[in-house]
């Protein structure tokens, strides 16, 4: 188990968190979607679903506000991590274990948050088990990404926003053309540029085959996707 404190100069993640192994570590992902969401104006009686919650890092910064957040994720050990962090802190969050499909569906949402895997894998399974569950999604990195694409009208309420945070290797220009296809529209509001991680690196010849990166690239860049339900 660690304690994970943060050191990162925006403060985003100041609290320490109970991580258990296995459970996605907060990073710069985690910190660009806790930005975005600081954006967004939530409060009481206001419904959050957080998708691939990790150790809950994003979807407590949401409870803390009053609204009412639903916290989802496939790894057993994030969802007990989740709950211990909750718990710690005395903020009501309830997290599901399973797919954010079936546990997240039959409630419209005000707030669809969303950190899904998304890094290229050269495996074309997703992994059922393992660290990789919190980053592996198939060939192009967008197994996970599309489903919350197609699925963003069914989640959201009228009104409802989805902050969506990847890599742009995952195309962003993609993911706004699946959403509007949905019938939600979206457009990028952040950027950040991050080195590459160990997962990244261990995967450059790959990737520079593919053609998903230049050789000796060491930078991938985030953003997030914030996209509005008019319907």
């Amino acid at each position: 188990m660690d304690l994970l404190g943060s050191t990162d100069h925006s403060a985003q993640v100041q609290e320490r968190l109970v991580r258990l192994p296995g459970v996605y570590r907060p990073q710069e992902d985690t910190r660009l979607l806790q930005e975005a969401l600081s954006e967004e104006q939530l409060g009481r009686g206001q419904e959050v679903l957080d998708i691939g919650t990790g150790t809950g890092a994003v979807a407590l910064r949401a409870a803390a506000t009053g609204a009412r957040v639903t916290a989802v994720d496939v790894a057993l050990a994030a969802v007990v991590a989740a709950r211990l962090n909750a718990w710690l802190r005395r903020l009501p969050l309830r997290v599901l274990h399973g797919d954010f499909a079936a546990r997240g569906s039959g409630n419209g949402y005000d707030l669809v948050l969303a950190n899904p895997p998304y890094v290229p894998s050269p495996e074309r399974e997703l992994p059922s088990r393992g660290p990789g569950l919190a980053w592996d999604a198939g060939r192009d990195g967008r197994a996970v990404i599309d489903r919350i694409c197609a699925l963003a009208p069914v989640l959201l309420r009228p009104g409802g926003v989805l902050l969506l945070v990847h890599s742009a290797l995952c195309d962003s220009d993609r993911t706004l053309d699946r959403l509007e296809r949905a019938g939600v529209r979206g457009h990028v509001t952040a950027r950040r540029r991050v080195a590459w991680g160990p997962v990244l690196r261990s995967r450059r010849a790959w990737l520079q085959e593919r053609g998903l990166a230049a050789p000796g690239e060491q930078w991938e860049e985030l953003v997030v996707v914030r996209a509005r339900n008019a319907v």
